[in-house]
């Protein structure tokens, strides 16, 4: 079967493309893997109308209601492969099923590179956390960390302290440079350089750091920011360019969504940053919305 649209991704930003096209009245398949990257929260914030909501309830309810269009086909599964064609684009999926479309909606995400420390994987989403706007209110007032990962770590630092008393933990690191230092001073950050050993705390919750020497720093909840990587190649293997973003690759998009090929159009964290589920959403409507009209207006064949 051939579909005007095939969105591989499930998640915030590919349910939204693939809204858009329904109510089109447009045939569109929906791949999606089933590890979005915000799995690991258990509530979404800032979202309007949805602050506090589980994000996978969001997910459920909206895939509920997509799914009631006549012209939307959603699959579970992990797309492997794409292939231009002369008109449009072979997928192919791992348990070796074939879907043709003349366009293309990459939302796959990316997946969070968090640094090998014991005690922080498990915690992550939890009381390890990369955004305060969508978690930050939830622990204002209390001991917050930022964890030097990379040079915009200061900047964090500088960022959270609106939330709450704060320090940043070099981990080992370089000091920041003197007028840095002195920028955290003004805010009030202190800075711990000593390497981390370990989190502690009861299940998820986060109650100190242990340092490398053996000295505890009380702390409730510590902010990082992750390196990222794509979650699937199939941008590369179709010519997508991508772009160094802060935190890692990005394919890069125009003002409507589309990438540097012909007929693919990008959304969500994958083709943006920074990121947040609003953002994702948001990329995902002018997605759908730009695709939807590239198949009205579209060249005549000569």
């Amino acid at each position: 079967m051939r579909n005007d649209a095939v969105v591989i991704g499930g998640s915030f930003a590919g349910l939204s493309a693939a809204l858009q096209l329904a109510r089109a009245r447009r045939s569109v398949c929906v791949i999606d893997a089933g590890a979005p990257r915000n799995r690991f929260a258990d509530a979404s914030h800032g979202i309007l109308g949805h602050d506090g909501k589980s994000p996978q309830t969001m997910v459920a309810e909206a895939r509920a209601q997509l799914q009631r269009y006549p012209t939307v086909q959603m699959l579970e599964g992990v797309a492997t492969s794409a292939e231009a064609m002369a008109d449009g684009f072979e997928v192919g999926l791992a348990d070796g099923i074939s879907l043709h479309a003349a366009r293309l909606v990459l939302a796959f995400g990316i997946s969070d590179v968090l640094p090998e420390i014991p005690g922080l994987a498990g915690r992550w989403g939890k009381s390890v956390l990369h955004c305060p706007y969508c978690h930050g209110f939830e622990y204002g007032g209390r001991r917050l960390g930022v964890l030097q990962t990379m040079p915009v770590s200061a900047h964090q630092a500088l960022l959270i302290a609106d939330w709450g008393p704060t320090t940043l933990f070099l981990n080992g690191a370089d000091m920041p440079d003197a007028t840095m230092q002195l920028q955290l001073a003004r805010r009030g950050v202190a800075i711990e350089p000593r390497p981390i050993a370990g989190l502690c705390g009861e299940d998820a919750a986060l109650s100190s750091l242990t340092l490398a020497d053996g000295h505890e720093v009380p702390i409730d909840a510590l902010y990082l920011a992750p390196r990222s990587r794509l979650n699937s190649p199939i941008a590369a293997q179709l010519g997508c360019v991508l772009d160094d973003g802060p935190f890692g690759a990005i394919i890069r998009t125009d003002a409507a969504k589309l990438t540097s090929v012909p007929g693919v159009y990008a959304a969500g964290d994958a083709a943006r940053a920074p990121h947040n589920a609003s953002w994702a959403a948001a990329d995902g409507v002018t997605a759908g919305i730009s695709l939807h009209q590239s198949l009205v207006f579209e060249p005549l064949p000569a």
